[in-house]
């Protein structure tokens, strides 16, 4: 049974609203099991660990010169929570939280203010890199070109020394609340954060999206490779860096990947490089939205989706309904979105057999659902009247 630590932060931080919980979102629970029970599907919940787990972090960066503050926004306002001891970060996070803010009292550098859209240090993304344990840390600026922080980079790179695995700059000169720009620029260390997962190796730009809660994934990935029949053609949608697909490559009869990021599209090629010629040979990828990538799916294909929060795409849920794939895995961060996906992929042909809450949000009201539909058999025409 996990133990309940002890945030130092509560209150006001309003990131863990069900802190101290030891299941998942109850209400969460009670949607996907009644929806379940509905469609005759099986369905369960499995909940990880309960601190330390979080090995990806974005957090703000406001406050006065010499008295910075990193972490998350009050409920509503741009007021930064500083959450120096975070208890379900990574404890690497914290540290480079901490070796941050030294950082900025020492250079006397700004923090950014939204009101006056001034100063110049905004956010900090940080990635731990399992098998290493070193974080690929990224300063998000409010500035067109990294040269007004290359001091603090110079400074912080120090500070870390070896417990960085790479170090970045990201410009962000905007008014807006979207957290990175386009803009990088590497610093030091190493290009890619690697991954082994599924047995494959996996491999996240600064820029690409990247599970927050490995550990548990890890569980949800082994089940959805043994939900996968070998032998087979797979479709991956919304593939990102391959977390999923890259570890089905070697036993599967071919295996299309689908991404729209460019960053994710990066991580994606040398993932499948690193399969080597042979294996690489019965992988393609197919660049761009996933209802483009539609036309690939045959009627024997697997097709495992990840979408974001919102769903499926209409045009891409209005095929799969229309022509339904013998097995389609549905990996969804939006239960509300999963179930309405669902309602029309069950009317189109396909049949809800299982579904499995899994807790990567813990102390939060959400849920990641793993679903394994599959297509159900034409009925048998009835013989001749006789």
């Amino acid at each position: 049974m996990p133990t309940v630590p002890h945030c130092p932060h509560l209150p006001p931080c309003p990131g863990c609203p069900r802190f101290g919980a030891l299941d998942a979102a109850p209400a969460a629970l009670s949607v996907l099991s009644d929806f379940c029970v509905k469609h005759g599907a099986r369905w369960e919940a499995r909940v990880g660990a309960r601190q330390g787990f979080r090995q990806r972090a974005r957090l703000a960066v406001r406050g006065r010169r010499g008295a910075p503050k990193i972490g998350i926004f009050e409920e509503g306002s741009h007021r930064v929570v500083d959450i120096p001891s975070c208890v379900i970060h990574h404890p690497l996070i914290n540290v480079v939280a901490r070796a941050l803010k030294a950082t900025m009292r020492e250079l006397g550098a700004t923090c950014y203010s939204d009101t006056a859209h001034a100063g110049l240090i905004r956010a900090l993304q940080v990635a731990v890199e399992r098998q290493t344990q070193t974080a690929q840390v990224v300063v998000v600026c409010n500035a067109d070109v990294p040269e007004p922080a290359r001091p603090l980079l110079d400074a912080l790179a120090e500070r870390l020394g070896p417990r960085l695995h790479s170090l970045w700059w990201n410009g962000n000169p905007e008014r807006t609340n979207v957290i990175l720009g386009s803009r990088f620029w590497q610093h030091s260390g190493r290009e890619l954060v690697e991954e082994r997962l599924g047995g494959a190796s996996v491999y996240f730009p600064p820029a690409a999206f990247g599970q927050n809660n490995l550990d548990l994934f890890e569980t949800m990935l082994a089940q959805i490779h043994a939900l996968v029949p070998s032998d087979r053609d797979v479709v991956e949608l919304y593939a990102g860096c391959g977390s999923i697909g890259l570890g089905l490559v070697e036993r599967s009869r071919s295996l299309s990947f689908n991404e729209l990021g460019a960053a994710s599209l990066a991580g994606l090629a040398r993932g499948i490089e690193a399969l080597g010629p042979e294996r690489g040979q019965k992988t393609r990828v197919v660049a761009g939205s996933a209802e483009t990538a539609a036309r690939v799916i045959g009627p024997d294909s697997v097709v495992i989706v990840d979408p974001p929060r919102k769903g499926l795409e209409a045009s891409l849920l209005a095929s799969l309904s229309s022509s339904p794939p013998e097995l389609l895995v549905y990996v969804s961060c939006g239960l509300s979105s999963f179930v309405r996906d669902a309602e029309t992929l069950i009317a189109g042909g396909l049949q809800l057999e299982s579904a499995t809450a899994y807790d990567l949000f813990p102390y939060t009201d959400h849920v990641e659902t793993l679903a394994a539909f599959r297509r159900r058999s034409p009925p048998a025409h009835a013989g001749p009247a006789g």
